[in-house]
């Protein structure tokens, strides 16, 4: 008699795969432990004991991202191991901004055909990520789906919590004209504006090493992790040192900037104050780019922007152990809510 083939597997799903996945990625999950993490990796939901923490009037701030179009680029150069940071920094950047601290992350991997190895690629790099940011790795989820995605193709995306005191939320009414700018640099392009980066960038071999690029192979700048902030700016949030926090990500200064403050006011950045980075000085030459335009679309070099009282400026500059770049001012509005000069 004839063996059947089980019919999930002739469906395309390897449940074996799966399994192989979830033990691959235990030792990866075992670099993030933190305290107030409850249960193990594998069960129905993933558990943090919030009763662990010295909170006394607890705020969760939640955030949720992917890393958009990158993934292509990480799936087009078979580079996997760098990803899953990217997809944490979106969230735990965005949570740093509002004064809060990352307690925990989950991500959600759904992908064609379960390659065990590579998703295990994509996991370290989410563990890394969450290791820099202080945030346990406490569950996830790895969905095979073919016939919605190709056998190479994935998507990833993430979820993460933290949490505040209520009384150093950041959330833009403490920022007040006169506030001194401060940017804290970009590792990169970041997660941002792919679709536009792919499209310039078409033609050129991953491994073409492009005079604007000071010798680094393109598909290595492409592919550059997001930065996480959480170590530099927390301790200046639990100090009371920040105002206001803007997480440059798709939109640029323009969109992103204004989100720390009040609608009455704006802020004046110094373009001579910002490092930016070669890649887009490649992008605007390649992609034809007006530069006035870039600012919407790009983080030009500074990735993380806080506003600070001038009486905190030296403050901020013994504390934060990197260099830190004064790019700026909140002023009272008058046409404009970003005016870079």
């Amino acid at each position: 008699m004839t063996e059947t083939k089980n019919p999930y597997a002739a469906s395309g799903v390897d449940v074996e795969a799966g399994y192989e996945v979830v033990e691959r990625i235990k030792k990866h999950v075992k670099r993030t432990e933190r305290l107030g993490v409850l249960g193990a990796l594998g069960g129905f939901g993933g558990m943090f004991d919030l009763s662990q923490l010295d909170v006394k009037e607890p705020v969760l701030v939640s955030g949720t991202d992917g890393v958009g179009t990158k993934l292509m680029l990480a799936i087009q150069y078979d580079k996997h191991d760098t990803i899953g940071q990217d997809c944490v920094a979106m969230c735990v950047n965005d949570i740093i901004a509002a004064g809060a601290e990352p307690l925990y992350f989950l991500d959600y991997i759904a992908t064609g055909k379960n390659v065990p190895e590579k998703l295990e690629q994509v996991v370290a790099g989410v563990a890394e990520g969450c290791v820099q940011a202080g945030a346990a790795l406490i569950g996830g989820e790895t969905a095979e789906m073919p016939g919605m995605y190709g056998e190479d193709d994935y998507d990833l995306a993430g979820f993460a919590v933290g949490i505040a005191e209520k009384s150093q939320l950041i959330d833009g009414s403490k920022v007040k004209s006169g506030d001194v700018l401060f940017g804290l640099a970009s590792s990169g392009i970041h997660s941002n504006g792919y679709s536009l980066v792919r499209r310039v960038f078409a033609d050129v071999d991953g491994d073409a090493l492009l005079p604007e690029l000071n010798g680094r192979a393109l598909k290595d700048v492409l592919l550059e992790p997001t930065r996480i902030y959480v170590q530099q700016v927390l301790p200046l949030v639990k100090a009371g040192l920040v105002n206001g926090i803007a997480h440059i990500t798709g939109g640029g200064f323009i969109e992103n900037v204004p989100r720390m403050f009040s609608d009455d006011l704006a802020a004046e950045i110094d373009e001579a104050s910002i490092p930016v980075l070669p890649i887009f000085t490649a992008l605007e030459k390649y992609g034809n780019i007006k530069h006035e335009e870039m600012f919407e679309i790009f983080n030009m070099g500074i990735g993380l922007v806080l506003a600070v009282s001038p009486e905190n400026v030296d403050k901020i500059k013994e504390l934060v152990d990197e260099e830190v770049y004064q790019i700026g001012r909140i002023t009272e509005k008058t046409d404009q809510s970003v005016i870079i000069r």
